[in-house]
């Protein structure tokens, strides 16, 4: 789900594979200052350790990049593990550290380690959105549905313009079979970022454990997509809420919902395939 996203439609069990979205949101907002001196996370970066002062245009020798900024452009090359490494080299009472490990642990689903580190995060700042929203994350993972809904929550009282937090409430909630508002928040991320639906980098929630969760989250989500114009993946989520049982092809061609896409050949393709044996 969120997680941190998907060539394929979000709710898929890969969901961490490279699991705010969250992975550029927060790296963008947690180095702060620092960012503008590293390189970003989505540019090649020329060496992954410190490379010895070279010359600048005055002839004086250039410091050495910090441990922060070599763990920035270890995580860039998905060398996490160095990445943890170098950060732990780094000041430890930088809530923007521990966060940014936690990241790295969380890309490489150690989920305890990220955890201790979101929290050590918070210890330091408790108000930062971004980190709030990470750890909600890792609680959707172990289902732990209920603590991520308490994350999301707060992460929103500090940030409620962010539609990746609405949207990952909105599949805590579902996951809570607390149907009505999740879609409520659904409807809310989609008016705050009409591609929020689409956004398929960094880490991401996990599906609800139960099938009647997952085909619900899927239903709502088509719901989304069908907001936003997003036809194809609209599509994508309802054939995976019928191969879950939550809907049928009647309540499908009933529900108004779905009207903008009923004539597609698309969907018509999708109810074919559902009447045959």
């Amino acid at each position: 789900m969120n997680r941190i996203d998907e060539r394929r439609p979000f709710p898929r069990p890969a969901v961490f594979a490279a699991l705010a979205i969250v992975a550029q949101l927060l790296f963008m907002q947690a180095a702060g200052a620092a960012a503008a001196q590293s390189p970003q996370p989505q540019q090649p970066l020329a060496a992954p350790v410190s490379p010895p002062p070279s010359q600048s245009r005055g002839g004086e020798p250039q410091s050495p990049p910090l441990p922060e900024q070599v763990g920035d452009s270890l995580v860039a090359h998905q060398r996490y593990q160095a990445a943890i490494e170098a950060y732990k080299k780094a000041p430890l009472n930088s809530a923007d550290v521990w966060n940014k490990m936690g990241i790295a642990y969380q890309m490489m689903f150690n989920l305890q380690d990220a955890a201790r580190c979101y929290q050590q995060s918070l210890k330091l700042n408790p108000k930062n959105a971004s980190v709030l929203n990470n750890l909600g994350t890792i609680y959707d993972s172990l289902r732990r549905y209920g603590d991520a809904e308490r994350m999301y929550r707060r992460a929103l009282k500090l940030d409620p313009q962010s539609a990746l937090i609405r949207k990952n409430l909105g599949t805590a909630l579902i996951a809570e079979h607390k149907l009505k508002q999740g879609w409520e928040n659904y409807q809310a991320a989609l008016a705050i970022d009409p591609h929020i639906f689409e956004n398929n980098s960094g880490p991401r929630v996990e599906n609800p454990g139960s099938l009647q969760a997952r085909g619900a989250m899927n239903y709502y989500m088509a719901r989304g997509c069908v907001r936003a114009g997003q036809n194809d993946r609209a599509i994508d989520y309802l054939r995976l809420a019928l191969n879950e049982g939550y809907t049928n092809p009647k309540k499908l061609i009933t529900d108004s919902d779905f009207a903008a896409i009923r004539d597609l050949p698309a969907f018509r393709k999708l109810l074919a395939e559902q009447s045959t044996p």
